[in-house]
């Protein structure tokens, strides 16, 4: 009876969960967001603020036009900022902790403190400027970057103000708070990733169902019924996605629908038999994001397999994937990690094009960029970034590789995936694609379960 529970309990389980079934709701999800936030102002702020030496950080924007470090730090009630919100964070010292108030006339949540009352101080920057002189900081950073739009966030007006608000001595200590943000947007805590790996698996889990036959009806199905499909799939689950899914084919006859120039979009194919189907698709859940791009084959009727040489493209797709992540390590540029990668691949005949990303708080998102798809070379800025531990990246990158089976035309195995480097290994949050789907999925006979 006990091996029978056991057996059960290991079928149940290897069951695909349901997506609808693991979605929390709306408040749920608030409170979780909320606990996540406090987490991340009491470990990451204090850690960020002492490794770049910075002992004073504000953040400014007004209601609409929020800087995109300072909307991430909002209460998950608060979809925008109000009026004019100015956050402060104060580094005491070493086991003094990290003061928090907002210049502003509400509280922020819980977070941070209301420290403005208009009627005694109709002049809001003035009251900056004194929280900031009483409390003397020997750098004052502001989010303006060159290099990353995340990290630019105070417009040009409320730059002004600020400085003019400060006395000339307060005004030289001003610096760029770039690293500031893009440390806080990068790093990932262990509460988040505890839950990243679902949110991983909920978009898996879409991708699957999209290039199954449930939507794919071969012959009448066109790529932008699918691309609509998983757009109508997103809004049924409650979620939402950062980017419109692209869904192309590449085939033996023909030209091949998408190139390697990604400026052009291709066009609507109806997808037939034979065909090597490509999905770009990602989710936002709980304020992260995926991006994922998988591949299914098309079976001919006489087929119970795709071609060997494209399952061999795969293998090489992996490779390359390999040959990526083996190089990351802390303190590594972005820029050497291509190249060491690059060299690495050509020295194995792989003819390889990387352009991975960071990605948590945004999709294309803040830390060091890992080439780009139209230029192999050094990206001056985000690729002279390093490398810093407890930071996620979708692994994305395509291999081109010529097909015997279609007259040696070359194909473009374009993988995507989401990993997280703890800053001694990598690995896949959720896994990745290592053999091509099917359509149909191709069930095992009795004789075929008895043998394996």
């Amino acid at each position: 009876m006990k091996k029978q529970l056991l057996f059960i309990f290991l079928f149940l389980m290897s069951l695909p969960i349901f997506s609808q079934n693991v979605i929390l709701n709306l408040r749920q999800r608030a409170e979780v967001e909320d606990r996540w936030l406090d987490v991340r102002f009491q470990k990451v702020i204090p850690e960020l603020m002492r490794r770049e030496g910075i002992d004073m950080w504000v953040l400014i924007c007004r209601e609409y036009n929020e800087d995109p470090v300072l909307k991430t730090m909002l209460p998950a009630t608060w979809l925008s900022a109000r009026r004019r919100t100015i956050l402060v964070f104060h580094d005491k010292g070493e086991g003094q902790g990290v003061d928090r108030l907002a210049i502003a006339r509400y509280d922020v949540g819980k977070f941070f403190k209301g420290a403005w009352i208009p009627e005694r101080e109709p002049d809001q920057f003035k009251r900056l400027a004194r929280e900031i002189i009483e409390r003397n900081p020997k750098k004052i950073a502001l989010n303006y970057s060159d290099t990353y739009g995340h990290a630019d966030g105070i417009t040009h007006t409320e730059f002004a103000l600020f400085k003019e608000s400060l006395p000339k001595p307060f005004q030289e200590k001003i610096v760029s708070g770039e690293k500031l943000a893009v440390g806080w947007l990068e790093t990932r805590t262990l509460e988040e990733m505890e839950v990243y790996r679902q949110i991983c698996r909920i978009a898996h889990e879409i991708i699957d169902e999209g290039l199954s036959e449930k939507v794919i009806q071969v012959g009448v199905s066109t790529t932008k019924d699918v691309e609509w499909w998983y757009r109508e799939k997103i809004v049924e689950l409650k979620l939402e996605t950062w980017f419109h899914p692209s869904v192309t084919v590449q085939r033996a006859e023909g030209e091949i629908m998408r190139n390697s120039n990604f400026s052009v979009k291709p066009d609507e194919v109806t997808i037939l038999s034979g065909d090597l189907v490509h999905v770009d698709f990602g989710i936002s859940y709980l304020g992260l994001n995926t991006d994922t791009q998988q591949h299914v084959y098309i079976l001919k009727p006489e087929e119970r397999d795709a071609p060997e040489s494209l399952k061999k493209a795969l293998q090489a797709g992996n490779r390359l994937q390999d040959l990526l992540t083996m190089n990351f390590k802390s303190g590594r540029t972005g820029n050497e990690i291509l190249r060491n990668a690059l060299t690495q691949a050509k020295s194995e005949g792989i003819k390889a094009t990387i352009y991975s990303h960071p990605i948590g708080m945004h999709g294309h998102a803040a830390g060091p960029t890992l080439g780009m798809w139209d230029n192999q070379g050094d990206t001056k800025g985000a690729g002279d970034y390093p490398m810093f531990p407890n930071t996620a990246y979708s692994i994305e990158l395509n291999v081109a590789v010529e097909i015997p089976e279609w007259n040696n035309k070359e194909v473009r195995i374009m993988l995507e995936e989401d990993g997280f480097f703890n800053g001694e290994k990598f690995w896949y949050i959720d896994g990745r694609q290592t053999k091509l789907l099917l359509l149909p999925r191709i069930q095992a006979t009795n004789s075929q379960k008895a043998n394996d």
